[in-house]
């Protein structure tokens, strides 16, 4: 059998996603998704592929990586060749030899956060636990609830609605109204929410877009902010409500998150809108 290493084309990405859709499962943490690659579409397609490093088996996906900057990064493997270990020291060659093109020199981190096998190879070549991350999930099996705010779901004509709550949760300029479009035009947006929430004053104070994987499978939130004036009022809770909401609609068996753990406070307003914090994973880090 034959494992080949890939930097995909345009093409090819759409079988990314399908991929990624195909191998998420309930369980106690949160891969790679759909939606991670739908929201690093904000930069296009090309860059997008560019990112991105696909294995095969004989032609078959069997793990995808999106590379989050030039040092990370974040992949996760097939379920059914999670524990193959052929498969593990192969891409654990990929990943730790500079001339593959994987990860440059210097200090750099792997989020493999369903890849034990993989994370055993990683160790041996001196690798360390890094940044850690918390997952947390909400069952969508029983109704979600109202969120107690009004909530509107954005279309292309609104995209200014969300991108402006996006920079001032995230200081940041980087979400434009263009790259709200570049977003929506992949094919993981085919299956995703944007979402809105609103004071009583008609300001828009929170926003989410969310990513289905197909109905029974978990959906994920990619990004959540709340604008920055209007903090500490419950509208991050309200529009994680939203969210979840949003994907049982959509057939989704739990809504998915997961972020740094030293960001208590958004770890406080997941669990506040009912999401169960899973056990916090660490990154795998190279010292340089």
């Amino acid at each position: 059998m034959t494992i080949t290493l890939q930097t995909p084309d345009v093409v090819d990405l759409g079988d990314a996603v399908r991929a990624l859709g195909e191998w998420q499962y309930d369980g106690p943490t949160v891969p790679l998704h759909p939606g991670d690659l739908g929201w690093h579409w904000t930069s296009g397609a090309q860059a997008t592929a560019a990112a991105m490093r696909t294995w095969a088996r004989d032609g078959r996906l069997v793990a995808v990586g999106l590379l989050d900057g030039p040092e990370v990064l974040r992949l996760t493997i097939a379920p059914d060749a999670q524990h193959d270990e052929e498969l593990a020291r192969r891409m654990a060659a990929d990943i730790t030899q500079v001339e593959r093109g994987v990860l440059p020199a210097g200090k750099v981190a792997v989020e493999a956060r369903d890849a034990a096998v993989l994370r055993g190879f990683l160790a041996d070549e001196g690798w360390v636990a890094g940044e850690a991350w918390t997952p947390l999930s909400r069952d969508l099996r029983d109704p979600v609830g109202e969120s107690g705010v009004r909530i509107e779901l954005i279309g292309p004509g609104q995209a200014s609605e969300q991108t402006v709550v996006h920079r001032s949760a995230f200081e940041s300029q980087r979400f434009t109204d263009e790259r709200w479009h570049a977003m929506a035009e992949g094919p993981a947006y085919a299956d995703a929410r944007s979402l809105v929430a609103y004071d009583d004053h008609g300001h828009a104070v929170a926003e989410v877009t969310v990513w289905s994987a197909g109905p029974g499978k978990p959906g994920l939130l990619e990004p959540m902010g709340v604008h920055a004036q209007h903090r500490g009022r419950g509208y991050g809770r309200a529009i994680c409500i939203a969210a979840a909401a949003a994907l049982r609609q959509m057939g989704s068996s739990s809504a998915t998150v997961c972020t740094r753990s030293a960001n208590t406070g958004g770890i406080a307003t997941y669990e506040a809108a009912g999401y169960r914090r899973l056990a916090d994973v660490a990154d795998l880090s190279r010292p340089q």
